[in-house]
């Protein structure tokens, strides 16, 4: 009895050791394209710490500058700089490992959403870094200014504080763009109808503007800045949840909803 039994547990164990390999494959070619670009970009780094931090030189008055209160700052920040961009111009490239080592175990309609949702979701986050970028940063530095002129104080900030602040602002811009595809997730796997996102919008109003609270500064006109977006972005998260799902589909929720 033990030999048949261990020949049905041999194929289950090969199975998961080639999955692990397979893995570690995915897991190594997807780390060494970001180390490619990496090296690509080195040489210009202090250049792309200099763009970054435009957004704040442009808006600290004549005599302001950035400092460095830690002796390897001056080096190490620009290096995890370069490193963040090597990874956002990789990802297209790690999001395909992931998809090349999940897609044999999903259904034919699995992998036609999986697709647009992952080209989707990765331009709405580049989206909004952008606006972060372009739109967020040059308004909050204004505003800091505009606050510290009356009080004679100095307007001067740790490079490594000031990569941190960025980091944040990123992250919480790029997830606020995310909004959308969540919407049509939740919408699409049938978790909750049209109508209810309907329903519950005054509390996603709301729920923005805690939001923004927490994150950003806090005067209330950069509160605006991330709240405003983040309710248009709910807004469109429900037009295109309709185009997704169908109106057959949405005439069956509503009398089932009501």
């Amino acid at each position: 009895m033990s030999d048949p039994q261990h020949t049905k547990e041999e194929p289950v164990e090969e199975t998961f050791i080639s999955h692990l390999v397979e893995l570690r494959d995915r897991i190594i070619r997807a780390g060494a394209s970001v180390i490619v670009v990496f090296i690509a970009l080195v040489y210009w780094a202090p250049d792309i710490f200099k763009l970054l931090a435009r957004p704040l030189m442009q808006n600290l008055p004549a005599d302001g500058k950035m400092i460095v209160t830690d002796v390897t700052g001056s080096f190490f920040v620009p290096m995890k700089v370069t490193m963040l961009v090597a990874f956002v111009i990789a990802l297209p490239f790690v999001l395909y490992q992931v998809w090349a080592f999940v897609a044999p175990g999903l259904y034919q309609h699995e992998k036609k959403l999986v697709g647009p949702l992952v080209f989707s979701s990765y331009t709405l986050f580049l989206c909004g870094m952008a606006f972060a970028y372009f739109v967020v940063f040059p308004t909050i530095f204004r505003v800091m200014a505009h606050y510290n002129a009356p009080l004679g104080a100095e307007m001067t900030t740790d490079i490594d504080n000031y990569l941190s602040f960025v980091l944040t602002m990123f992250i919480a811009f790029g997830v606020t763009f995310e909004v959308p595809i969540v919407v049509v997730l939740l919408a699409r796997m049938g978790v909750v109808s049209i109508q209810k996102l309907k329903q519950i919008r005054p509390y996603v109003i709301v729920g923005a503007f805690i939001i923004s609270a927490v994150v950003t500064p806090p005067d209330v006109f950069s509160q605006l800045i991330l709240a405003i977006p983040l309710v248009i972005l709910y807004e469109a998260g429900i037009i295109a949840a309709r185009l997704v799902i169908g109106k057959d589909q949405i005439k069956t929720e509503e009398p089932a909803a009501e």
